[in-house]
């Protein structure tokens, strides 16, 4: 595979003289956060993290996100936290796209640098921590885990997706693939987090409409969306969140490869009760 781009944001502002029109868009089954509105003045800051800003591209709220939180993490020289994790039941996902840092799960040290993917289980004791000049930037990808009676959680693991082969999927040629870090058939995770590659000229060919929501992070590339019956396009550093049931499928025109980061809950029985 070429080697694989991972796009980053960097803050700063526009300039006073552009014009205020941009691509984000809200509804009730689909948004669209374009990298342009990823600036200084939209971060976040956490206690207990040190030298670090986020943004947040999802949260739990009404009409929006359900299961999960999405987080960008921008760690600068220095920065950090030994207690990242406020909420016990909470499992996560971190996936480097720019820079380095150690990532400690458990007692155990790795060194996380762009395609880098860590699951770390609820309860696990882990930190975050940046000695490079260079600022470190991930997703965290943040889920309540939902416990199966004599089911254990899963373990936590470090891998880079350079170690991981692409599954073609079926009838494609190999236009469409995705990069899986979890077997799809263990029970233990509630949630994935994959990579889905698409060489130019790959689409979905078919408006999938499924129980699983979506938060998608484009890596690498440009493409058109087809998102609850409109046709939205989107680029490197875009995120979007795909609510249950919403139609969706893309074309990726090219010149190059169209890649995203996206998330999905999984494996477990739809609530009967509203929270």
């Amino acid at each position: 595979m070429t080697d694989p781009k991972y796009y980053a944001p960097h803050g700063g502002l526009p300039p006073q003289t552009d014009l205020l029109t941009g691509r984000a868009i809200f509804t009730t089954s689909y948004a669209v956060i374009p990298k342009g509105v990823m600036r200084d003045i939209v971060t976040s800051y956490f206690p207990g993290w040190n030298k670090t800003r986020a943004w947040i591209l999802a949260r739990p709220i009404t009409g929006f996100a359900e299961t999960f939180a999405q987080y960008i993490m921008e760690v600068s020289q220095g920065g950090g936290s030994d207690a990242p994790e406020p909420d016990a039941k909470a499992e996560a996902a971190l996936f480097t796209v720019e820079g380095r840092f150690t990532l400690t799960v458990d007692g155990k040290r790795h060194d996380m640098q762009p395609g880098s993917y860590a699951y770390i289980p609820p309860g696990a004791k882990w930190a975050v921590s940046n000695s490079n000049a260079e600022a470190a930037c991930f997703h965290w990808i943040r889920k309540s885990y939902e416990p199966v009676p004599g089911l254990a959680a899963p373990k936590s693991f470090v891998i880079n997706e350079r170690d991981v082969k692409p599954i073609a999927m079926p009838d494609t040629n190999g236009v469409w693939s995705t990069t899986r870090f979890v077997d799809p058939a263990d029970m233990a995770h509630d949630m994935h987090v994959t990579i889905v590659n698409f060489e130019p000229g790959g689409v979905i060919p078919f408006a999938e409409t499924h129980v699983m929501e979506h938060g998608l992070y484009v890596l690498e590339g440009k493409a058109v969306y087809r998102l609850n019956g409109d046709w939205v396009e989107v680029e490197a550093g875009d995120f979007m969140w795909l609510r249950a049931f919403c139609p969706q499928a893309c074309y990726a025109g090219g010149p190059g490869r169209f890649r995203y980061l996206l998330y999905k809950d999984v494996n477990r029985h739809p609530k009967l009760t509203l929270p």
